[in-house]
């Protein structure tokens, strides 16, 4: 038996993406923000001066995808790049001030997200936690 795609999760995961990144269109366009671009600077207002294969890590993105990402952003004035001092190998990523004060600009955007789902926060939370389990039960993070 054949399923309409419709029927299936796959379909259902593919087009909530979708979705996910339309809603969030709006809400990083004024501030001159891709999503890729919100989640690295997210990722990097939580914990600066990570390396490029930590925050790589952390948002499951290959170093092909992040790098012209990270470029970009440096670009942009957002971030710097250096090589760390003790291991040449690995690059280090920090918040510019531009990149601070940008961050800071985005701290209402998770909530005016969830707002917009029409979820409770523990649905949010409970829905988050069971797509997390879900993608890591098909492809778990790399070390």
């Amino acid at each position: 038996m054949t399923l309409a795609p419709s029927d299936m999760l796959c379909f259902a995961l593919h087009s909530t993406a979708h979705a996910v990144h339309a809603a969030y269109a709006p809400l990083l366009q004024p501030l001159g923000l891709t999503y890729p671009q919100y989640l690295v600077l997210s990722a990097l207002a939580a914990r600066d001066g990570q390396s490029v294969s930590e925050i790589g890590a952390d948002l499951r993105l290959e170093s092909n995808t992040l790098t012209p990402l990270l470029k970009r952003m440096e670009s942009a004035g957002w971030v710097t790049r250096r090589r760390d001092s003790r291991d040449e190998r690995q690059v280090r990523v920090s918040l510019t001030e531009d990149g601070h004060n940008l961050a800071d600009r985005t701290a209402g955007i998770p909530r005016a997200f969830a707002e917009r789902t029409g979820l409770t926060l523990d649905q949010v939370i409970d829905l988050r936690d069971v797509l997390a389990v879900l993608r890591d039960r098909l492809k778990p993070a790399k070390p």
